[in-house]
């Protein structure tokens, strides 16, 4: 069982409580009308897939019903930190 600390609640609960919300820190373009079909796509559907070190959001479906972002260990699972969204990520760099 995985526990995730939810930087809303100030407390670790598990896993079955939150909801993967994909890649953490995408902008949306600013004017998504100027954007080339291909661009649009690229928005849209294209997204890191890395081994190691990766920047994700979770929702806290079962709790707080918040957005939060977790940087996790792709290679190992582990959760190596949470932080709000907006905020920066302490950790940002590639596991070996």
């Amino acid at each position: 069982m995985l526990l995730i600390y939810c930087p809303h609640c100030l407390e670790y609960r598990e896993e079955e409580e939150f909801s993967y919300g994909g890649e953490a820190h995408i902008s949306r373009p600013v004017d998504p009308e100027k954007l080339t079909d291909e661009e649009w796509g690229d928005y849209l559907f294209f997204r890191k897939n890395p081994k190691g070190i990766h920047h994700e959001m979770w929702f806290h479906s079962s709790g707080c019903r918040r957005y939060f972002n977790v940087t996790r260990d792709t290679l190992t699972y582990e959760i190596l930190e949470t932080y709000e969204v907006g905020c920066t990520p302490k950790i940002t760099g590639i596991s070996s």
